[in-house]
């Protein structure tokens, strides 16, 4: 206990860390994938602006990068992250390539959730005269949006996740305070206050996201 009250500034400035990670990497990868998966989904066969070759290189895209390990991707990620954010080590780096490496999944996640609006609503939309980035906007997105806010509530919790791993690069956060500071010097009782809110706070997302999630569907 003594040890953990040495190490409480620590603590918090990791916890800082970490919130600011997961936060810098929800806005990059939110965009960059809503995105990519907007462009997938109105490329793809029968979609609202169908283009095979558009989709096509999308898809190869996608289907290279998202299957990358993430511990794999830190480093191979670090030259580009040092070319955007001037960094290739630290936490905004770290928090750049988190966004990045989630991007591709939130992109699947979109299609997918854009994918499951009802054809018949959509072309009821087309029958009134509605172009395909108005049934996008108006249409697609709106009827969608429940699914989409429990998925990137899912993605959340990834990315908390994944800043555990952002150590590697220099990144701090809770996950390198419980390896640094509990783990190689044998604290356990260090690594258990880290593991602990770690925990509260993917509670305290997937609580949020689906309260939100819940009121949206119920209009």
């Amino acid at each position: 206990m003594d040890r953990l009250n040495e190490l409480w500034p620590e603590f918090w400035t990791a916890a800082l860390e970490t919130l600011y990670m997961t936060s810098f990497a929800l806005v990059l990868g939110g965009v960059l994938g809503l995105a990519i998966g907007i462009i997938l989904y109105v490329t793809r066969p029968g979609g609202l602006a169908q283009n095979r070759v558009i989709s096509v290189l999308m898809n190869l895209v996608v289907n290279f990068f998202r299957p990358i390990p993430f511990i794999i991707f830190l480093v191979v990620a670090q030259p580009l992250a040092r070319a955007v954010v001037g960094v290739g080590i630290g936490t905004t780096a770290g928090a750049f390539i988190i966004g990045l490496a989630a991007a591709f999944a939130i992109g699947r996640i979109v299609e997918q959730h854009l994918v499951s609006v009802s054809p018949g609503v959509i072309e009821a939309a087309r029958a009134m005269g509605a172009g395909p980035w108005r049934i996008l906007f108006t249409v697609a997105i709106p009827e969608s949006l429940g699914p989409l806010i429990l998925g990137y509530t899912f993605i959340l919790v990834a990315l908390i996740d994944m800043t555990a791993m952002a150590g590697l690069v220099g990144g701090g956060g809770l996950g390198a305070f419980a390896q640094i500071y509990g783990f190689r010097q044998f604290e356990p009782l260090v690594m258990w206050a880290a593991i602990v809110l770690i925990v509260v706070f993917v509670h305290f997302v997937q609580m949020l996201g689906t309260r939100l999630a819940r009121k949206v569907m119920r209009r």
